[in-house]
């Protein structure tokens, strides 16, 4: 998760001496990385491994058939229902596609597997209605605000798995870990997995390489790889993604 809102999630998750595992920006180089801060040198600060530019650093990359359980998923969002769990983040289907690569993998079991939003107060909404989710839409269980924890008590149900159907020819060229996992699933199978309908995916930001600032390529020009326990000795786990919620 290599955005700026959710970077005092991460820096709790390590000063806690959890294990974060923290999914590559837009899966396009890779897959996740994990940090835990005592397997680090001892002069490595947590404000260091809390950025992208840390995880890359300082993290351990996890490849797509690499085993570990995931205990805690946290999100962020642009807005969410406290009543149906229904969350909108940037529209770009990154958290979903992450989430059903972890339960296809059996890394988390989505019906055990707690989601957490951390959003501000005035992004918790009431007119997000229930069947504007898709079927690989991922609900809350819980919204965390600065002034208020809220279980959310009528949580729609969670997916399992990737959608393929949904899942375009253009989102798919841009990640290499899902063709990865249909590659494998197709050659387990002896047959051809569905695909979804053509799509114009928005511009991304790349680096221009001078003094940090960044331009916008359009993607679909590209075919380029860009789609909780309580303390008992077991490490944690912790996955977060986000969204514009700064």
């Amino acid at each position: 998760n290599p955005d700026t809102p959710q970077r005092p999630v991460r820096h709790a998750v390590l000063a806690q001496g959890k294990t974060l595992l923290t999914p590559q920006p837009r899966l396009r180089t890779g897959f996740f990385s994990t940090i835990r801060m005592d397997t680090l040198p001892s002069l490595v600060q947590i404000e260091d491994c809390t950025t992208s530019k840390g995880v890359a650093q300082w993290g351990t990359p996890v490849t797509l058939n690499d085993k570990y359980t995931v205990d805690l998923v946290i999100v962020g969002s642009t807005a969410v229902c406290p009543e149906t769990g229904a969350r909108v983040g940037k529209g770009e289907g990154f958290a979903e596609l992450e989430w059903g690569i972890l339960s296809d993998q059996g890394n988390l079991d989505p019906a055990t597997t707690l989601v957490i939003t951390t959003v501000h107060d005035e992004q918790v909404v009431t007119d997000i209605p229930p069947n504007s989710l898709t079927k690989h839409d991922v609900p809350v269980d819980i919204i965390v605000t600065p002034t208020r924890v809220i279980p959310v008590p009528n949580r729609v149900a969670k997916p399992s798995g990737i959608f393929w159907d949904l899942l375009s020819p253009q989102k798919l060229a841009q990640i290499r870990v899902l063709r990865q996992l249909k590659q494998e699933i197709e050659q387990r199978q002896g047959s051809p997995l569905p695909s979804g309908p053509d799509e114009v995916l928005p511009p991304v930001a790349q680096k221009s390489g001078k003094g940090g600032k960044s331009k916008n390529n359009t993607n679909n020009n590209k075919n380029k790889n860009s789609n909780s326990r309580t303390p008992n000795g077991n490490a944690r786990n912790t996955r977060t993604r986000e969204s514009n919620n700064s």
